[in-house]
């Protein structure tokens, strides 16, 4: 092993960008669907050997002794981000002859833009770059703050996070009930890279012990809690039906299609249930199910009013519009309706963060004018985006958390409403992105957020994948990816986690303040040996 990363090292130019390119590629293959973590311990081993060689020349100046390093770590982005995100073509193929031109942005330069933050982490972790475990927490360090910022910077996009790849199933998702995805991010890196130490030998011992206690930790946790008894339906007991009717995204937009498609989610609403089956207490469709707006069609409400028996609860995603007044454009949101048996609207909420350039167009003045215009919004201006979120209650005074699409990706969003919630409720439509890595990706981020909260998790997606998932990230019940029908089963309760989202913050930043002072020592030991 010392003597390929030896070689590793001592690459240069293009094969040098070309290997931190296809280790990004490599590292892709730790998240879903194929979820092999152990990708990643071969992925972060060579981008800590090229960072070893990355060196500027001493008599530069800062920018051009840190600029090898960050150069790296963007070919290493580059292929992350590329090998994971590809699938985002699909949205503007739905609607090809409209924004086809605009699929190299979305599959190169989102990509291209999002491995500036990793591009940032290797600069950040050469600064303190030395020759044992203290270069692992500055790399470690470095990854933390850089998927910590890409968590919230123009308006944030933390698809993907490395520590998504720590996480590939239940048994190891329950960390996140003690500590947030920010420092599981930054554990994540430190484990995974851990490996180069043994090819170079110095702080090989301690580092890799403490990698190796790190992942013991990480998975005897998950052991332990998953070995407690399962979170109990609360009283009275609430069945869920989740209805995923799998329709073809440009049907959805064919405004000849409408009605048929509300008639195709009310036939699978009055599906019987299973034989001893208990009828569905709430029925919960997917994002924008609603293929119109539901206030200017009392018709509508009527033909739900007779699919619903009296007690009964419809759960729908639709766009909902205000009025301004005369001479005023309305405002658009992409809301979730509560609608119950005599086909009255009981509840609304409305998206919070809105997908830019999907379902509003950001500085839209200036790029209107150069005849760009968002991708899913089809009314004038886009969606508006609502100023709080709205907790849904129920007749039964149960309290739903309401996320709609990628809303569920950005756990720091969920804040301190959700500990009053007995549910997360995410309603979605993946079918933009067709059959690829993409609605699993999704799903899985989805499918934390219910163990960081303890709070079980109910999504309905067009084409999947719907889930009811417990507060231990546990699936209860499921439909695939392109499986049409329904799935009913009992609501689950909540689970009390560890940890408030304040001391979880505290945790992340005590983290990288270690890191940093482990970093900070062995480059100093580092420069006297050198010296």
């Amino acid at each position: 092993m010392a003597r390929l990363a030896g070689r590793v090292m001592l690459l240069s130019g293009f094969p040098r960008a070309l290997l931190a390119f296809f280790a990004g590629l490599l590292a892709v293959l730790a998240q879903p669907p194929f979820g092999i973590f152990a990708f990643a311990f071969v992925a972060f081993p060579i981008l800590v050997w090229l960072l070893d060689g990355a060196t500027g020349s001493p008599d530069g100046g800062f920018i051009r002794r840190l600029w090898p390093a960050a150069v790296v770590g963007w070919w290493f982005g580059f292929g992350y981000f590329l090998g994971g995100l590809w699938w985002l073509g699909n949205a503007l193929l739905v609607e090809a002859d409209e924004f086809a031109w605009a699929l190299p942005l979305a599959v190169v330069g989102l990509p291209a833009f999002l491995a500036l933050f990793y591009a940032l982490a290797t600069l950040i972790a050469r600064l303190f770059w030395s020759d044992g475990v203290g270069r692992i927490a500055a790399l470690a360090l470095g990854f933390g703050l850089a998927e910590w910022l890409r968590s919230f910077l123009f308006t944030g996009f933390p698809w993907n996070a490395i520590g998504y790849a720590a996480m590939p199933m239940p048994l190891m998702m329950q960390s996140a009930s003690v500590i947030n995805l920010a420092t599981v991010n930054m554990l994540a890196v430190f484990v995974f890279a851990a490996p180069a130490l043994i090819a170079t030998g110095r702080g090989s011992r301690i580092g890799l012990t403490i990698a190796v206690v790190l992942f013991a930790g990480h998975v005897g946790f998950g052991f332990y809690r998953l070995s407690q008894p399962a979170p109990a339906s609360p009283e009275p007991p609430l069945t869920v039906r989740l209805v995923q009717p799998v329709i073809d995204q440009a049907k959805k937009l064919d405004d000849g299609e409408r009605a048929a498609v509300f008639e195709e989610h009310l036939a699978l609403t009055a599906v019987a249930p299973e034989k001893d089956g208990k009828r569905p207490d709430i029925v919960v469709w997917p994002e924008t199910s609603i293929p119109f707006i539901l206030t200017d069609n009392p018709d509508a409400l009527a033909r739900i009013a007779e699919v619903l028996d009296e007690d009964q609860i419809l759960i729908a995603g639709a766009v909902r519009v205000e009025y301004a007044g005369a001479g005023l454009p309305p405002r658009y949101y992409n809301s979730i309706y509560m609608i119950d048996g005599r086909g009255q609207i009981i509840g609304a909420a409305d998206k919070v963060h809105l997908v830019p350039f999907g379902e509003y167009l950001p500085f839209e003045d200036l790029l209107s004018s150069w005849g760009l215009s968002s991708v899913a919004a089809s009314m004038p201006g886009g969606f508006t985006a609502a100023k709080n979120r709205s907790l849904l209650t129920l007749p039964s005074g149960r309290a739903l958390y309401p996320l709609v699409c990628y809303e569920a990706i950005f756990p720091d969003e969920i804040d301190g409403a959700a500990r009053r919630a007995d549910v997360l409720l995410n309603v979605t439509n993946d079918a933009w992105f067709g059959d690829t890595p993409g609605p699993r990706q999704h799903f899985h981020q989805a499918q934390l957020r219910a163990v960081e909260t303890g709070t079980p998790l109910v999504r309905a997606a067009n084409s999947g994948i719907s889930a009811i998932v417990d507060a231990r990230g546990v699936l209860m019940v499921g439909l695939s990816y392109n499986y049409r029908g329904v799935v009913d089963t009992l609501l689950p309760g909540r689970m009390p986690t560890p940890l408030d989202d304040a001391m979880r913050s505290r945790v992340f930043w005590l983290g990288a303040i270690f890191l940093l002072l482990v970093a900070v020592f062995s480059r100093v030991g580092f420069n006297i040996r050198k010296n």
